[in-house]
């Protein structure tokens, strides 16, 4: 799909609130998103999974294969258990991946960063804290599967980033249980 139908198709579901099926060229499957911002290169999504919002994510509009809104009953639901209702639009400015960095870093919480690929070796995961947002990379204190922050930041490149996600409950429940920085 060329991308100014991705964005057009995105922007169409912004308002009122209308749930997108969105296929990934890295990824075999399709997410459920409800598109909050778009611009050309960028789209912030309220993740929606069984029925419930799952926080945010940030993917590159060029990385998107297709967009279409789901013929099922899951907006249906969705509207009725009143999912459409808790949607809030996040301060991110989503110009570029700088923006993007600082404004998630002023909102002092940990994220997920994730390079993602057809092949799975070369998949990275990354959850932690921003420390310091670069001209071309952003440096993230990670915590590992047991809690344990890592002593140094990682640098990880912006050209390599698929996706961003924040207010996950994976990663808000986690973060409850990693002792303080």
């Amino acid at each position: 799909m060329k991308q100014s139908k991705v964005i057009k198709k995105l922007t169409k579901c912004m308002i009122p609130h209308q749930l997108c099926r969105v296929k990934m060229a890295y990824y075999p499957y399709s997410f459920h998103y409800f598109p909050l911002k778009v611009n050309e290169k960028f789209f912030l999504s309220a993740a929606e999974d069984d029925f419930q919002l799952d926080g945010f994510e940030i993917r590159r509009i060029r990385q998107v294969d297709f967009v279409e809104k789901p013929d099922s009953k899951v907006l249906a639901i969705d509207m009725a258990e009143g999912v459409v209702d808790d949607i809030n639009v996040p301060k991110v400015n989503i110009s570029g991946w700088k923006p993007i960095f600082r404004s998630l870093k002023n909102m002092n919480r940990n994220i997920i960063i994730e390079h993602e690929d057809k092949d799975p070796e070369k998949c990275d995961f990354y959850m932690g804290k921003i420390e310091e947002v670069r001209k071309h990379s952003v440096m993230l204190r990670c915590f590992d599967a047991d809690g344990v922050w890592d002593e140094k930041p990682t640098k990880i490149y912006f050209r390599d980033i698929t996706s961003v996600t924040f207010g996950s409950r994976y990663v808000d429940v986690f973060s409850k249980y990693v002792p303080k920085l």
